[in-house]
C-alpha cells in the first residue's frame, strides 16, 4: 500500500492529496505531526530516495528557521540531522509519498507524473 505522509493544514499537502485522488492513486494517509517519522524510517526514505538529506528539512517552517538549521546542518553529521529530523514532524518537508520503491517528498505536480507513470 502507498503511504502518504502529510500535515492536513499544509496547502501543499492538499494540493498532492487532491492530485493522487484526481488521479485515482490509493493511498493510505498518515499524519506527520501525530505520526513522526523514526531516524530509521528517514535513513530508508533517504536511501531509497537518493535525495540529499537537506531535501528532507522543512526549511521553510518555523521550527526550522528558530533553531537556526541553516547555518548548522552544515556542520552536523548524517546521523545527527536524521536524528532531529525524527524528533519533530514540523521538521520534515512534506508531503511525503511512498509508493513501491519510491519516495516523493515535496509536491511539484511534473515530478509526480513522471515518477507515478500517469
Amino acid at each position: 500500500m502507498n503511504t502518504f505522509i502529510c500535515y492536513d493544514r499544509c496547502s501543499t499537502c492538499k494540493k498532492a492529496e487532491d492530485f493522487l485522488k484526481t488521479h485515482n492513486v490509493s493511498f493510505e494517509k498518515r499524519p506527520i505531526k501525530e505520526q513522526n517519522p523514526s531516524v530509521k524510517e528517514i535513513h530508508e526514505m533517504k536511501e531509497r530516495s537518493s535525495l540529499p538529506l537537506k531535501r528532507f528539512f522543512n526549511t521553510s517552517g518555523q521550527l526550522y528557521k528558530s533553531m537556526g538549521l541553516k547555518d548548522k546542518l552544515p556542520n552536523m553529521s548524517e546521523e545527527e540531522q536524521e536524528a532531529l529530523l525524527a524528533t519533530d514532524g514540523m521538521m520534515v518537508k512534506r508531503p511525503i509519498f511512498l509508493c513501491g520503491e519510491k519516495v516523493l517528498v515535496g509536491f511539484k505536480e511534473k515530478e509526480w507524473l513522471e515518477a507515478l507513470g500517469i
